[in-house]
């Protein structure tokens, strides 16, 4: 499935909220050192802010990344043939001491 502008944008509003909720955080740990309060958790607010944040970027980067691939190598070499999978590009040479043997070689 395609990244539609819709999952781009949900994207970009679960990012812009997450940086909220962690600028909401700092601000409030600011606001305990200023009033001299000792630090025991974050507001609940801010926690379910962050978490649905989090869930929305991980729904939105899910379809942005585009389709998963299988992690077993074997579903990949399953539609290819003997010849293609023999096929190594790295250890072919052309460039070799055979070509001054031969007399048409200038």
């Amino acid at each position: 499935m395609p990244a539609t502008t819709m999952h781009k944008f949900i994207t970009f509003l679960g990012v812009m909220s997450m940086l909220h909720a962690a600028y909401s955080a700092a601000q409030h740990r600011s606001y305990l050192r200023i009033t001299e309060q000792e630090f025991t958790t974050l507001p609940i607010d801010i926690l379910i802010q962050g978490i649905i944040s989090l869930f929305i970027v991980m729904y939105g980067v899910m379809y942005i990344a585009g389709d998963f691939k299988e992690i077993r190598a074997v579903v990949d070499l399953e539609n290819k043939s003997w010849e293609t999978l023999r096929n190594l590009p790295s250890f072919q040479t052309f460039n070799h001491r055979g070509k001054s043997l031969s007399p048409d070689f200038l």
